[in-house]
């Protein structure tokens, strides 16, 4: 019998052995960049500050939750928290009550700042180790991957 594989057996193994180092580098990133924000802020507070200072424009809830691929119970327990902590403007949408409106406040772009300056050192370290011109190679590949997923998701 033989133990050579074929074409896909070989596409699929690559397949897993790619989603395998993407959750793990995924996993110690976030536990990383956890480990440095700022007091009280946590990851999903800094992905939506960053997304809004970003785009320096409003969001409905439900278009950040399908930004960051959650429910909108996820998401609106997020920016309620945001809220109370003075990060965030949410009004209502003057022209269709059942909707709101999300906006970055100057609160919450000097926290996303103070956020990004505590994880750049951390990532630029990791740039700096692996090379900065392979990581650049790397980005439009990464890029094209979260595109494809993006395409598939529900």
């Amino acid at each position: 019998m033989s133990t050579e594989k074929t074409g896909t057996e070989k596409t699929d193994d690559t397949a897993v052995a790619l989603f395998g180092e993407l959750f793990m580098a995924d996993q110690l990133a976030r536990n990383r960049i956890s480990k440095v924000l700022p007091k009280g802020m946590e990851l999903s507070h800094f992905s939506v500050l960053n997304h809004l200072a970003r785009i320096n424009d409003e969001r409905t809830p439900a278009q950040l939750a399908r930004s960051f691929h959650v429910t909108r119970g996820a998401m609106t327990n997020t920016l309620s928290r945001l809220e109370w902590a003075g990060h965030v403007h949410i009004r209502p949408d003057w022209e269709d009550a059942r909707q709101k409106f999300v906006a970055i406040s100057p609160s919450g772009r000097a926290a996303r700042d103070s956020a990004v300056a505590s994880v750049v050192p951390l990532i630029a370290e990791v740039v700096q180790s692996l090379g900065a011109d392979r990581v650049r190679a790397l980005l439009p590949v990464l890029r094209e991957l979260r595109i494809k997923l993006e395409e598939a998701a529900p």
